[in-house]
């Protein structure tokens, strides 16, 4: 999946019920449309992982005829991920590729208000800065229409389609005459963020640029920085997400919503918590309503909550500026949106393993959910004469495009192939830690014998707060077709069951969630599925500092693999791009030295560590630095352990290099058949 940020826990729960009873909790709910696997065919392989295509950005035609989407896939000749924009006909289901680069890529369609044209984001020729380009809405000759320097990363459109509001890195300090890079000079608390490197003097501003001359003009200014531009359907505003107020926005997460005129002036600020309003990490924007009076976005909790408070939806008078929560939903909102006549919002809404597209009604704040059964939707879209398409899937399909209608229908069908694979089973798992209830996915290879006992890979998450859910995971049916028992356990501290649940941990990693793995893993065994001599256990992100927790604490597991993990944390101060979180959480180091050194646990008392650990990490990693790993490989290292560390050249917090992805799953699954299978 692909949201969040890097501290997610993986936790699991006793509770010691027998495999009837297990089976007994699985529940065949499979929905229209979903592949339906051969029990006969091929096991699903490492190289499938390349065949894997992954629908996003589905956006209607004005006239809601068809819907514009992307499409992302391997080239593996030039190892890298690439995407091509689709058209899908709503009535027909019938798919048409509207571009075919090889090597370059394109994303965010956008239709014109006539419905002409579509503008979308290129790289051109695959090693560019990403530039606004211009195609016919049907398809055809494409034609640059932008050439901002140092490339456009976010956009929105004007109404008539004439001109774009951009966001664009702008400042910061030029090569001279011999193409030398200048020394990077930084004065900012926050000085570094992945994806972005180093920050300087660079700032994010908006620029309108006219996409048939494209002459720029700015419209905004200062050192601040600015995101999610969202234009009105009026043409008059344009809404978008800063920190402009306080001493050092470096301080706070007091994120805002700004208006301000599309010709130009001083923006204003709509509501006035003190807190974290539209956070551009969030995978949303704000949306406008369609007579262009209110504006609906999200809002998290104080900032001392960071992200473990859910994400609320905030609507906001325009013309007086006030914002008010529309409902109280103890879960986490997704893309807030206004229906086609104005009168209701559409959302997604996190729940335990699920996440549903939902109606709320912006005034009783009654909620009435549009999708349900064990899936996971990650987008939709809204066409103006009400039509509504959701991107989703469950975990025998990855993500596709269907109606959301009395009887729904498939819109793609790009992963059709997988009907031809054995997939593993999965089944919904439910026990008890610490007289709490912690649910998982269990995911059973095929052929699958209750007689026999399986070595067994628990998988932890990242977050911290996320969780795992009915999705595909493609490394799952790799661990299970080669004879794994793959247990994933959404631990306190997970997503989807509220804010007390996800708090459990706050200031207090390490502690009950491992607490919950080890449960997690009594219950396994006790249940007859798990070898409690062939116990695995990985993660990447949160998920790798959970294993670093785990291996520290459970002798029982014989393999590990921590990927993109942390575990010497007063050691790493400053490495990363969380000093902010970590003060808000944690207070500083020299503050209370006694809550960072217990943080530190794993790297502290590696004497405590017996597993075999593979350290995995990502050279270019500002989110989770290879400083982390390098630190466990040394000190298991220095004691003579099996151990292993894997660096990911010029690769961020998240992996795209088709090669590398590859190889880290092949490398997994070495290290865990070597150590759990005896080969």
């Amino acid at each position: 999946m692909k949201r969040w940020m890097w501290l997610v826990v993986g936790l699991v729960g006793v509770g010691l019920i027998a495999w009837g009873v297990l089976q007994a909790q699985f529940k065949s709910d499979r929905p229209l449309g979903s592949v339906v696997t051969n029990a006969t065919g091929l096991p699903f392989a490492l190289d499938d992982l390349h065949r894997l295509a992954d629908v996003g950005e589905p956006v209607f035609s004005p006239d809601g005829a068809a819907i514009a989407y992307s499409l992302t896939t391997d080239n593996l000749k030039a190892d890298r991920q690439v995407s091509d924009l689709w058209r899908v006909d709503w009535k027909t289901g019938k798919t048409r590729q509207l571009t075919r680069t090889p090597k370059a890529s394109e994303w965010s369609p956008a239709y014109s208000g006539d419905g002409k044209w579509l503008v979308f984001l290129s790289d051109g020729d695959g090693e560019g800065d990403a530039q606004l380009w211009r195609m016919p809405a049907r398809g055809g000759r494409a034609r640059q229409a932008s050439k901002v320097a140092g490339g456009i990363g976010d956009f929105s459109l004007s109404p008539d389609g004439a001109k774009a509001v951009v966001v664009a890195e702008t400042g910061g300090p030029e090569p001279n005459a011999a193409g030398t890079t200048p020394p990077i000079v930084i004065d900012r608390l926050q000085f570094k963020e992945d994806g972005r490197g180093y920050l300087d003097t660079r700032r994010q501003q908006l620029l309108i640029v006219d996409l048939k001359t494209g002459k720029t003009t700015a419209l905004t200014h200062g050192d601040f920085d600015h995101w999610l531009p969202a234009w009105s359907p009026d043409g008059k505003t344009i809404a978008f997400v800063s920190k402009r107020h306080g001493t050092d926005p470096d301080r706070n997460l007091d994120f805002d919503v700004f208006v301000v005129p599309a010709t130009g002036g001083e923006p204003r600020r709509l509501g006035d918590f003190a807190g974290a309003d539209m956070d551009p990490t969030w995978e949303s924007r704000p949306d406008w309503s369609p007579d262009s009076s209110r504006l609906v976005w999200l809002r998290s909790g104080e900032d001392r909550w960071i992200y473990y408070a859910p994400w609320q939806m905030v609507v906001a008078e325009v013309a007086s500026g006030k914002a008010v929560n529309t409902a109280w939903i103890d879960r986490n909102a997704y893309h807030p949106r206004w229906s086609a006549d104005g009168r209701s919002l559409l959302a997604l809404i996190e729940q335990d393993r699920d996440t549903w597209l939902a109606r709320i009604d912006p005034v009783s704040g009654k909620v009435a959910y549009l999708t349900h059964g064990r899936r996971f939707a990650y987008d939709f879209a809204v066409a103006r004469n009400g039509r509504v398409a959701v991107l989703d899937g469950d975990s025998d399909r990855p993500y596709e495009l269907r109606t959301v209608e009395a009887r729904p229908r498939d819109l793609t069908r790009h992963n059709t192939w997988l009907a031809e694979r054995g997939l593993a089973t999965t089944r919904d798992v439910s026990f008890m830690s610490d007289g709490v209830e912690i649910h998982g996915i269990l995911t059973l290879p095929p052929g699958f014998d209750p007689k026999k006992r399986y070595p067994t890979i628990v998988r932890l998450h990242g977050g911290p707060v996320y969780q795992y859910s009915h999705e595909f995971m493609a490394d799952w049916q790799l661990y299970a077709a080669r004879g794994h028992v793959v247990l994933g356990i959404n631990p306190r501290g997970s997503s989807g069951r509220g804010f007390d649940f996800a708090r459990a941990i706050y200031a207090d990693w390490g502690n009950l969630d491992v607490r919950d793995v080890k449960a997690g893993v009594d219950w396994l065994i006790a249940s007859g599925v798990a070898d409690p001599d062939r116990l695995g256990v990985g993660g990447w992100s949160y998920g790798g500092i959970l294993t670093d927790y785990v291996v520290a604490s459970d002798p029982r597991f014989k393999a590990a693999v921590s990927g993109a993990g942390m575990a010497n944390f007063g050691g790493a101060y400053g490495a990363d791009m969380y000093v902010r979180e970590y003060e808000l959480e944690l207070g500083r180091p020299w503050e209370t030295p006694e809550l960072w050194t217990k943080l530190s646990y794993p790297f502290l008392h590696a004497d405590r560590i017996s597993a075999a650990v593979m350290f995995q990490c990502a050279e270019a990693d500002f989110n989770v630095p290879c400083i982390g790993a390098e630190q466990m490989y040394q000190a298991l290292k220095s004691r003579g352990l099996d151990t292993r560390l894997v660096i990911y050249p010029g690769e961020n917090h998240g992996l795209t290099v088709p090669s590398y992805r590859a190889d880290r799953l092949k490398r997994n699954l070495e290290w865990y058949d070597r150590y759990l299978k005896g080969r």
